[in-house]
């Protein structure tokens, strides 16, 4: 991986069939693969498995989220949907 991303930061999508839709960074999946949801077509339970190439990095990060992360705790997708929308509200 790149070493840009961090558990809770909002990426986007720059290529495959989801190209433009964010996410927020949920995972690890090896050195160069990010697990990301959206709460809403991707869910926390069912993660996407995406290149870290192939994800454009916003400098925010759900605090939040990053902390449920970190401590092990189960987010829900209702949470994820919440902090998407206040991080695009607020870069905006």
């Amino acid at each position: 991986m790149e070493g840009k991303a961090v558990p809770g930061q909002l990426v986007i999508s720059r290529s495959g069939r989801d190209s433009g839709t964010i996410y927020l960074v949920i995972g690890f999946a090896g050195d160069r693969f990010l697990l990301v949801a959206d709460g809403s077509l991707r869910r926390v339970e069912k993660p996407k498995r995406k290149n870290a190439r192939h994800l454009g990095y916003y400098p925010a990060v759900a605090e939040e989220i990053a902390v449920k992360l970190h401590a092990g705790e189960r987010v829900a997708n209702a949470e994820l949907r919440r902090a998407i929308q206040r991080l695009v509200d607020d870069w905006k």
